[in-house]
């Protein structure tokens, strides 16, 4: 059988919150080459994105400044498992911070790459649903979308309109948290 062209899309903020739910791990401790590798299965992985907001440093918070070196660890790291990484950036609005632009990035990718013919398969390991309109574009042009979610929270749009769904449960995370080193 020949091998497929797989495209792994990772919405960093949606992957930090289900982790941080299964309190299994902090992103730094995990193994995102092996995970991306288990979820290409020995197909050629064209393309591995993940994308996030930037932190950007307070002057008056150590709290930013903390976050914003543990991110920049993070991009470090991603690189190195030869991710590309897409920021985008935080809005403060009513004493939060929101994303900007990250869904758009990850829309964009998606259809270029399946106007471009890059991939066969994209894994989208998010669970927003503005991306639902990019999903039936895509499977229209003979892609297939597989929507990889957690188990303990899954988007039943995302099931529904994705070719296929992979549902990680607490199990399948634990096998790519590294240990701590003391």
């Amino acid at each position: 059988m020949a091998k497929k062209r797989i495209f792994i899309i990772i919405d960093g903020s949606n992957f930090y919150h289900r982790l941080d739910e299964l309190k299994v791990a902090k992103q730094i401790n995990f193994d995102f080459g092996r995970f991306v590798d288990n979820l290409a299965n020995r197909n050629i992985l064209v393309d591995r994105s993940y994308y996030v907001g930037a932190v950007r440093e307070n002057p008056r918070s150590r709290k930013s400044h903390r976050l914003m070196i543990d991110q920049q660890r993070l991009i470090g790291r991603l690189k190195r498992f030869g991710f590309r990484v897409e920021l985008s950036y935080l809005l403060k609005s009513g004493g939060k911070y929101h994303e900007k632009g990250v869904d758009v990035k990850m829309a964009m990718d998606i259809l270029v790459g399946a106007y471009e013919n890059k991939y066969d398969t994209v894994y989208l390991i998010s669970s927003d649903t503005d991306l639902l309109p990019v999903i039936d574009k895509a499977r229209s042009m003979k892609k297939k979308v597989v929507y990889v979610g957690f188990s303990h929270r899954p988007s039943y749009a995302l099931i529904k309109h994705g070719t296929e769904t992979t549902m990680l449960r607490l199990e399948d995370i634990k096998k790519f948290v590294k240990k701590k080193s003391r």
